[in-house]
């Protein structure tokens, strides 16, 4: 299937930052197709598209237009081996049911979306094909019209399937570091206690790297980290890190005085200095965000548990703030931020001990 005469035909749905990344990386050893809006394709249909690491190894690809097949029509999936689904969270049903009537008996689905459950809502439409979820550990930015860049680093994980052979093989071909996981699921939730982040940057307005170098910032990510570990530990979940070091030990890592976590946490640290948070990038542009399915589904989970998370509470009530306010949106400071965040916790403490006495507050 890979072989020069008959290359991989790979499919990516919901053609972004990640998509476009991903697509430019695997074009000369794949036969690409990108699906994505008009205002995405058609810089790159003028003058191709470019692709950078941002490791500072000079890894710079550029692609003619006519090495990429680009559409706006799902309807492409027809010739696909392996279609990969990056859209938002969000849009997963919509553009499942934009794909599905041409889909291919057989192809795998691969979804490489934010949050626990987007493979699961393909799979729910889908009958025909096999499919898996898999994680994207690192950022990409759009650099140019046509320049997509990653910004920080990581290993892109997929389920386990007898099926993503071949597409493990071309990702190794195009130097993109993937591998299998017999427990999909626990990566899922690594990735999301890892993703408590997001919002924080966002919040913050400051890049990453500055953000990730300030305590106070952090100590707000233990915070949100703290209480999805707990609710993920009532759920009977074990989530996996890419780290060396076990996912119930982040909190401990976030908190630690600034140098210890220069030195303990060198690959968490290493972004591009101007690198942001896909959920910055929302909103600067005025999209919604996923905060929905990062801290809100922590806190969703734990209603369903009986496991109060008024952190992460707090973050999606700012977060939905910042949607809303837009270009005026508040640029919060780590000592700002830790006090609302510490707040909220005190006022769920003091409830829930009002509760458990049966008196007011």
């Amino acid at each position: 299937m890979t072989s020069p005469d008959s290359p991989l035909r790979v499919t990516v749905i919901g053609a972004g930052v990640v998509g476009c990344y991903l697509g430019g990386r695997l074009a000369r050893h794949a036969d690409v197709t990108l699906v994505g809006r008009a205002h995405v394709l058609d810089p790159i249909r003028a003058v191709g598209l470019t692709v950078e690491s941002g490791d500072g190894q000079g890894d710079r690809l550029h692609l003619p237009p006519d090495s990429l097949t680009l559409t706006e029509s799902p309807e492409a999936v027809r010739r696909s081996d392996v279609i990969l689904v990056t859209t938002k969270a969000a849009q997963t049903g919509e553009a499942t049911a934009a794909f599905l009537p041409f889909l291919r008996p057989g192809s795998l689905i691969v979804g490489l979306q934010n949050g626990l459950h987007s493979a699961d809502r393909i799979r729910d439409d889908v009958d025909v094909a096999p499919v898996i979820a898999g994680t994207v550990p690192f950022n990409v930015a759009r650099t140019g019209p046509t320049t997509y860049r990653r910004t920080s680093r990581g290993e892109i994980r997929i389920a386990d399937h007898a099926a993503a052979a071949p597409l493990l093989e071309v990702f190794a071909t195009a130097g993109l570091a993937a591998r299998p996981t017999d427990d999909i699921q626990a990566v899922l939730h690594g990735k999301v206690l890892l993703n408590m982040n997001n919002a924080v940057q966002a919040l913050s307005g400051l890049p990453l790297r500055t953000e990730l170098l300030n305590r106070e910032f952090r100590r707000c990510v233990a915070l949100c980290q703290a209480e999805a570990s707990r609710v993920f530990t009532a759920a009977g979940v074990v989530p996996r890190v890419p780290l060396p070091v076990p996912a119930g030990m982040l909190p401990t890592i976030m908190r630690l005085p600034t140098p210890a976590f220069r030195r303990l946490a060198r690959a968490v640290i290493r972004v591009d200095p101007d690198g942001t948070s896909s959920m910055h990038d929302d909103l600067e542009r005025g999209r919604p965000t996923e905060i929905g399915i990062l801290q809100g589904e922590v806190v969703r989970m734990g209603r369903r548990l009986g496991v109060e998370a008024p952190a992460c509470a707090r973050i999606v009530e700012l977060v939905h703030e910042a949607e809303r306010a837009g270009p005026d949106r508040r640029q919060w400071t780590g000592r700002q931020l830790l006090a609302e965040l510490q707040g909220a916790r005190r006022r769920a403490h003091r409830l829930s001990r009002a509760r458990e006495t049966g008196g007011g507050i």
